[in-house]
């Protein structure tokens, strides 16, 4: 969704003069002119201090007079002696009290010749090029005929005549003054005769000292002037790190451009990236070089790497200043900036120009606009979905619809159709896109799939939905009938699943680990991410962005403190073992040491809070920036692909946690809880295959009830024969969705559970829709005991014997469900649950239920097993 230069188009073409370049140099001219605005980049020739807050050239080394390394804090002999002394186990602080402070080599903004005001001193000495010549000359000269010592050095300067100053350099665009009567600067001489000498510019023999001492003019012989001036036209100034940069030579409205994106930079945080003064300067030699009247008129694509980064920085600063949101929207993009609204790793312009259609587009511009002015999407994803569906809408439009689709009164029913079939064709051919979009990070496209045609269809019907609702379609001249034939897109219902065992030992192997931490060859804590990952199943975004103060102990249990950014909850905090507390606790040092290694000094409890755990590498001075998923990703996926032939994804880490909280006995409320899900359907989600839990497949695989599909429904099968997952799980009762708690068990008719009263007075026991569960089992051997002495107190036989028959078919109930919970395995876990608690419910041994007649017919067949037909109603099926 990057922006293409045309949304900044040229400001003047060389036929056409336009009243644009006087309105933005205007503009930026009386923006340059606001009091906050520092008066030093209002100069033609910026000159940035030594230690400036956003431009800062010096090095940092106490007292060393040097300038910094493009990047670096340090200047070039300190950056390699630093190195040497960090591999040595040095932190940034000791080397700093112990570096030497180093005096440059030559001067970075010449002082006056202390014999010629107005003539640069050259390199360190305080003379002129031609003095330090005539001094040099005196010092030999007084070596040979003395031997020792040298000349007086007061006598020498009593005895000079200054020179007359010799002007600015003639190159267009340095700022130095000149040394000699070829009217240039000691260094762009260098490159004259580096160049060759176009145009043959030179001095007569002697000058200085025939003619410079009399105070006559000194005449220059060119071979070609008009090629002199040229090259001095052309030239690019001295490139090196001495705080100034150079704007002279460039049309008045690509200088305005640059000084007031250097001070707009000032405001911003250091995060947003560091502008060397070179890459800058740089820049400025492009614009002069290719002769542009605004940024916008530069081809980035011939421009030096660093130059391109900076002139699409400032590009996109102008484009906050150029244009007005309603500028915008007749420019065909949408600046998210305009709102306040910044999304996540993306340039803020969505670019709407692959949109034909001017009703489309500006209808899609309108809905855009709305959401980030009343509620801004959490990530750039809802407007990818939108914009690419209405591309791939306008691209069939132009090519099939009456006059390309521009006029929206002409469209019927017929071409939506059209457009869906066009669509599902391309999907199951795996044929290209029709619309001119790229994928992320400016890919080609790809063949089309089910996934990007649920996407397309999805992004049209959610835009066009809008328009429909709110009575736009008529004021457009849509037909109703046009938007309704728009289908949902249906996406896949396929789920991330578990790691399988051989994948989570392998993931989880000491050898394998090391061998991903070796990935890391910076030591940016690749492995302790993925640790986290696996330990606490939160998403890779939560891990990688924590702070570096992310850990403490409640209670002497070790807590976790993380943002839920996606679901909006910040600062939540989960238990973790003590092996991952002691592995962040190592993190937090390392962390530590790299941030005292660039200020020299500890993070203060304030900058604890802020400070990355995981700090990102490029443009992240402060430590605030974590580590990105693009840096994380290719790492593990270059370690998966090592470890065999096998596809994952660290957010299958997330599903494998919480299949083993299930396994475990926690039920979903503990993983919705723990996993930070909002709603139950989230964390249901992440479960959905919890059934693999070993003891419940030997239910499965021991237990049957046929279907209602069944030739003959309700038929409990057993002798351990297989059948598929889905076929059992169709046939179970659930009863967490299907019942509702009753005295010693379940009732199961839909009407109760639905909050009706009961039809038979609650006379549970005696209903064919009350059903039994392993957790009333001590209930009912309690109840038999109690029948039992019931009988044994009875008056005579009789009564006894009555008693008995009455309490017979509740006894074979209770023998049937212990035979059934044994047969499944869950009979000893049914024998120590003892009392109902709220989390019971969700249990195994809850869930796992049979009906109370059944378990009574069960019992006449003895040890046959639970091969009898039952009726369930196709109202009770899961």
């Amino acid at each position: 969704m990057t922006l293409s230069v045309r949304s900044l188009l040229p400001v003047v073409t060389a036929d056409r003069p336009s009243r644009t370049t006087g309105d933005r140099l205007e503009l930026l001219h009386a923006l340059m002119q606001a009091p906050g605005v520092e008066a030093l980049f209002r100069q033609d020739v910026i000159h940035i201090p030594e230690e400036h807050d956003t431009y800062g050239w010096i090095c940092t080394v106490p007292r060393c007079e040097r300038a910094q390394e493009p990047t670096r804090s340090l200047c070039c002999n300190h950056e390699v002696e630093w190195r040497q002394q960090r591999e040595a186990g040095v932190v940034l602080g000791d080397f700093m009290r112990i570096a030497e402070p180093l005096k440059p080599v030559s001067w970075y903004q010449p002082e006056d010749c202390t014999i010629c005001p107005g003539i640069p001193a050259s390199g360190t000495s305080p003379l002129c090029f031609l003095h330090l010549q005539r001094w040099k000359a005196r010092k030999g000269h007084w070596k040979k005929c003395n031997g020792e010592g040298e000349p007086d050095y007061e006598a020498f300067l009593a005895a000079q005549v200054p020179f007359v100053p010799f002007g600015d350099c003639r190159v267009l665009a340095c700022a130095n003054r000149a040394e000699g009567p070829l009217g240039m600067c000691r260094r762009h001489v260098f490159q004259y005769r580096k160049a060759n000498s176009p145009g043959g510019a030179r001095l007569p023999g002697n000058w200085s000292r025939n003619l410079a001492g009399r105070g006559l003019a000194i005449p220059v012989f060119y071979d070609n002037e008009s090629a002199f001036r040229k090259w001095c036209a052309e030239a690019a100034p001295t490139h090196r790190q001495d705080g100034r940069v150079s704007l002279l030579g460039l049309s008045p409205l690509a200088k305005a451009e640059i000084q007031w994106c250097m001070f707009q930079h000032t405001r911003m945080r250091v995060e947003a990236g560091y502008w060397s003064l070179p890459w800058i300067q740089h820049l400025a030699d492009d614009c002069r070089r290719f002769q542009v009247n605004s940024l916008a008129d530069l081809d980035l694509k011939q421009m030096t790497p660093f130059a391109r980064l900076l002139a699409k920085a400032m590009l996109r600063m102008l484009r906050g200043v150029y244009f007005t949101r309603e500028d915008t929207r007749d420019a065909g993009y949408i600046e998210t900036e305009h709102f306040g609204i910044r999304f996540a790793s993306h340039g803020g312009t969505v670019d709407l120009t692959v949109i034909s259609q001017l009703w489309l587009r500006n209808m899609l511009w309108d809905q855009m606009a709305n959401a980030l002015l009343t509620n801004p999407p959490r990530s750039r994803g809802p407007f990818d979905m939108v914009r690419r569906g209405c591309a791939e809408l306008s691209a069939y439009l132009e090519a099939q619809a009456p006059e390309g689709g521009h006029d929206p009164r002409l469209l019927e029913t017929a071409h939506m159709v059209d457009f869906v079939a066009d669509q599902r064709n391309r999907a199951r051919h795996g044929l290209l896109p029709l619309g001119a979009t790229r994928g992320r990070g400016g890919k080609d496209r790809e063949p089309a799939t089910a996934g990007t045609l649920a996407t397309i269809l999805n992004g049209v019907r959610r835009s066009l939905r809008k328009v429909l609702e709110t009575g736009e379609c008529e004021r457009i001249g849509l037909d109703r009938a046009f938007i309704l034939a728009l289908p949902a897109g249906k996406r896949s219902k396929r789920r991330r699943r578990p790691f399988p065992d051989e994948v989570a030992k392998a993931l989880a192997s000491e050898s394998n680990l090391q061998a991903f931490q070796a990935l890391d060859g910076d030591d940016r804590g690749v492995r302790d991410v993925w640790e986290a990952l696996i330990i606490t199943g939160r998403r890779c975004r939560e891990v990688l962005d924590v702070r570096l103060e992310c850990i403490g102990r409640l209670g002497g249990l070790a807590m976790f403190w993380y943002d839920a950014t996606k679901v909006g909850n910040y600062d939540e905090a989960i238990r973790i073992p003590d092996r991952l507390y002691e592995r962040i606790e190592a993190r937090q040092a390392k962390t530590v040491t790299r941030f005292l290694q660039r200020e020299g000094r500890v993070p203060t409890p304030e900058e604890r809070l802020k400070i990355a755990l995981f700090p990102a590498r490029n443009m992240n001075r402060s430590h605030l920036k974590g580590l990105s998923y693009q840096w994380f990703h290719p790492l593990f996926r270059k370690w998966v692909d090592s470890l065999g032939d096998t596809r994952v994804v660290a957010h299958q880490a997330r599903h494998t946690l919480a299949t083993n909280l299930l396994k475990s006995g926690a039920d979903l409320t503990h993983v919705k809880r723990y996993l930070g899900q909002v709603s139950p359907a989230m964390a249901e989600h992440y479960v959905h295959i919890a059934n693999t839990d070993r003891r419940l497949e030997d239910a499965l695989n021991a237990i049957w009830v046929t279907g209602p599909g069944t030739p003959e429904p309700g038929v409990v099968l057993s002798g351990g024969e297989p059948m598929s997952r889905q076929q059992a799980e169709a046939m179970m009762i659930d009863l967490t969705h299907k019942s509702t708690p009753a005295e010693g068990g379940f009732c199961t008719f839909q009407p109760v559970v639905n909050g009706d009263a009961c039809p038979w007075n609650m006379d549970c026991h005696n209903c064919e829709k009350f059903v039994m569960s392993g957790a009333d089992l001590v209930y009912w051997h309690r109840k038999r005991e109690q029948w039992r002495m019931l009988a044994e107190r009875a008056p005579d036989p009789a009564v006894a014997d009555y008693l008995h028959q009455v309490f017979e078919p509740t006894a074979r109930a209770i023998d049937g469900l212990e035979k059934a919970l044994a047969a499944v395995g869950l009979l000893d876990d049914a024998l120590t649950l003892d009392l109902r608690r709220p989390q019971d419910y969700f249990g195994r041994v809850w869930s796992t239920t049979f009906r109370a007649s059944e378990l009574a017919q069960h019992e006449d067949h003895g040890d046959a097993g639970l091969d009898e037909e039952y009726d369930i109603d196709e109202e009770e099926t899961p």
